[in-house]
């Protein structure tokens, strides 16, 4: 199993959006509220250089945004 990140906040639609698809395949995942983390809210942008949501590290591999397919593919599913 991949180790994954998701860097998110609780309003954030597509967070929620990547959080339910990462439960249907039963991908586990650590989650890094960035509006109460203000760690976690500067390894996101030292990640991915912005401050969107969510941001997604699938092994050092940053993706920003919800793409089924793209995580798909990342994530061998």
């Amino acid at each position: 199993m991949k180790k994954v990140t998701i860097y998110s906040t609780p309003t954030c639609v597509y967070c929620k959006m990547v959080k339910e698809f990462f439960k249907e395949n039963k991908i586990d995942y650590t989650e890094k509220d960035v509006s109460v983390d203000d760690k976690a809210r500067e390894e996101m942008v030292d990640k991915s250089h912005q401050m969107g949501v969510p941001v997604i590290d699938i092994e050092g591999e940053i993706f920003v945004g919800f793409d089924k397919d793209i995580l798909s593919n990342a994530l061998g599913i």
